[in-house]
């Protein structure tokens, strides 16, 4: 099942029929005792600790914790701009982030990781959806839900914890596509708010998601728990 389909790949019109047989994971009966709360793309959300439909997010996370305990290299760089070829240049990108405060983490790991080359998943993996592990995104980088991916494990290894971080599938209202995302939530310091910070291949630098209206919400997901969005 195609949850989500990047940026010039698909017309609206079938994001939203691909999209239809996902409403029936979006009515789990586990989020009856949830109350909608107010969340970003200025959107309602509805939490749920059922991960089962998410079979791609799942086998991700699976083999990133194999790759984890190898230590997997990858081939030599294809990007000059990127030069992150394996866990251990990952590593050492990471530790160059190490006690700076959170906002400079996210920006940095934002900007890093823009630099890859837009690959889609047709080309690198032959079939229509791929969740990429950090190690295949820098062997053979990836598309839009990829770039999210390798963003949210970046900012877990440096610290962040689950709650703070979701990637999050959205419609593009303007390009009439789907689109992934990750969500970082920050706490400024000087305000006392949190907010909820937008790291997007399609966007250079990091936003906060309130000056961002393009972006309709269809779920947004992390390790623990995945939300239902609505408008």
């Amino acid at each position: 099942m195609r949850i989500v389909i990047c940026r010039l790949l698909k017309r609206f019109g079938l994001v939203v029929i691909i999209l239809a047989p996902f409403a029936v994971a979006m009515a789990l009966p586990a989020e009856a005792a949830e109350k909608p709360k107010q969340s970003f793309f200025n959107s309602v959300e509805v939490r749920s600790s059922d991960l089962k439909p998410f079979k791609k997010w799942r086998a991700a996370l699976i083999r990133y914790s194999l790759e984890q305990k190898e230590n997997k290299k990858g081939r030599a760089c294809s990007s000059e701009r990127l030069d992150i070829c394996d866990y251990n240049d990952w590593s050492k990108f990471l530790q160059t982030l190490k006690g700076k405060d959170k906002l400079t983490q996210i920006r940095a790991v934002n900007s890093r990781m823009n630099k890859a080359k837009y690959i889609t998943d047709k080309n690198n993996w032959g079939r229509n959806d791929y969740w990429a592990t950090p190690a295949e995104f820098m062997k053979n980088f990836g598309d839009c839900e990829d770039y999210a991916i390798i963003k949210y494990l970046s900012l877990i290894q440096l610290g962040f914890k689950e709650e703070e971080l979701r990637v999050v599938a959205v419609k593009d209202l303007n390009l009439k596509v789907g689109h992934a995302v990750l969500i970082a939530f920050w706490k400024d310091d000087k305000s006392g708010k949190t907010r909820s910070l937008l790291l997007d291949n399609q966007i250079k630098k990091v936003v906060d998601s309130r000056s961002v209206r393009h972006y309709q919400p269809v779920f947004s997901i992390n390790k623990d728990n995945w939300w239902r969005h609505r408008s």
